[in-house]
């Protein structure tokens, strides 16, 4: 609990100091993967399969002002060319999220039918999702996910819970919704299908 309070507040305070609001998610997405998971889950029986490694994953998908995609803003890990990845807007779990307005844990996505592969590398096996809501609006969501599964459990996602809604304050603080307007269709956009890779 202490490791990640002080987390909290180290990518908290430079959340506040960014230069502008991709900037300040992509310091608590840095903080929340350092911090967050079982760093040696690789090790469990099963966590990796053939061919897999142990790496992680976070950002935040934010809606865009046509609600039609979830753009990924302050990305950490994510292949360069996908940095600007667009999921459609009820594609996935991302979609599942923004529909309930609740966090969502898969500890091992194998066990859930409905989990969809975004990112071009590989398939993830342990995934968190917490929304970001502002004033009872569902603006987007922070993500971390994991190759090796079981990395993440309850303790993990109430943590990025906390998170979430410090990403909201700081989004709305930092001007994100002039951002977001101005760069929403972006050249470098990566569009997946809804049914992903």
């Amino acid at each position: 609990m202490t490791a990640f309070l002080t987390m909290l507040a180290e990518a908290g305070a430079a959340a506040l100091d960014a230069a502008g609001p991709e900037d300040a998610l992509h310091a608590l997405a840095r903080g929340c993967q350092a911090a967050l998971g079982d760093h040696d889950a690789h090790r469990r029986p099963g966590a990796l399969k053939d061919g897999e490694r142990d790496y992680r994953i976070a950002g935040c998908f934010l809606v865009t002002p046509d609600a039609r995609w979830h753009m990924l803003v302050g990305n950490v890990g994510f292949p360069p060319d996908q940095r600007r990845l667009m999921i459609p807007i009820e594609g996935g779990h991302p979609g599942r999220v923004m529909r309930s307005g609740q966090p969502l844990l898969l500890a091992n996505t194998d066990d859930d039918t409905g989990f969809r592969q975004y990112l071009k590398t590989s398939r993830m096996g342990s995934s968190a999702y917490a929304p970001m809501i502002w004033r009872g609006r569902f603006i987007g969501q922070i993500v971390m996910a994991a190759q090796a599964r079981w990395t993440y459990g309850p303790s993990d996602l109430a943590a990025l819970v906390v998170a979430s809604r410090i990403a909201a304050a700081v989004w709305i603080a930092q001007g994100g919704p002039d951002w977001l307007a101005a760069n929403a269709d972006p050249p470098d956009g990566y569009r997946v299908k809804p049914e992903g890779m």
